[in-house]
């Protein structure tokens, strides 16, 4: 692991700025040491060597130390297919080849693609997850038509950067924990059910002896729905984009 790519990261046990539970069932858990991952992968044109695999606890994917020419070291996401001493680069005139990253213009239709920009130049902020990869299914002008892991169609500037290859550890979804320690050891703490409780604390709770939920439809502990109810809030500069749903 390389220290100066690595800093404790702080607790915060679910609560806000307040010192108020912001969310609930948080607690606990390992120390935890966040690990600087470049997402920008703005080094044009230096090529890099992969030196080690590592384990990264704050997220499902592994990760790999790379060691560039002039010195520097940087962590990206590792790719199915990588292996310790392969070469990577990023930049237009890079190959098509796993771990390089390249305009999304530059990549032929067909190809598999994870760590996505939705901003030229931001950095990747989509296709991040263990196992996740999405598929280059078209170009016109200036846009190309990326379907995502979800199986939705989304449109993408041709200059934003996409890394070749799937994500790796893909049986993450497949695994048990084991144990509910372990569940402890990742920070997080039991939950309740709803009709466990007593009626202050849940709209579930009460009643003689084991009963349902009492009403048509489930709700969470303040009163919202809890199914069918849509709770993702519009982002207009990147919804707009969206061609197709599922």
């Amino acid at each position: 692991m390389s220290r100066k790519l690595k800093k404790i990261l702080k607790k915060n046990g679910g609560r806000d700025a307040k010192g108020r539970v912001s969310v609930r069932q948080r607690g606990g858990g390992s120390k935890r040491f966040l690990r600087e991952i470049d997402w920008k992968r703005d080094k044009v044109g230096v090529p890099a060597k992969v030196v080690s695999f590592e384990y990264d606890p704050n997220r499902g994917a592994p990760i790999c130390l790379l060691h560039y020419v002039d010195g520097e070291k940087r962590y990206i996401l590792a790719p199915e297919g990588l292996k310790i001493g392969d070469e990577v680069v990023s930049g237009p005139e890079a190959e098509i080849r796993v771990g390089n990253a390249l305009p999304l213009e530059k990549i032929p239709v067909g190809t598999v693609v994870h760590c996505l920009e939705i901003r030229p130049g931001k950095g990747a902020q989509m296709v991040r997850g263990a196992g996740n990869a999405a598929i280059v299914v078209a170009k016109e002008e200036e846009w190309v038509t990326v379907k995502m892991p979800s199986g939705q169609m989304r449109l993408f500037s041709g200059k934003a950067k996409a890394t070749i290859g799937q994500l790796g550890n893909v049986d993450k979804k497949t695994k048990k924990l084991g144990k509910a320690g372990r569940k402890r050891r990742m920070g997080i703490r039991p939950t309740v059910r709803g009709v466990a409780q007593n009626p202050r604390s849940h709209p579930h709770g009460g009643g003689e002896g084991r009963s349902g939920i009492g009403m048509p439809s489930p709700v969470s502990r303040w009163g919202k729905k809890t199914l069918g109810l849509k709770t993702r809030r519009p982002k207009k500069y990147s919804d707009k984009l969206i061609i197709s749903k599922l």
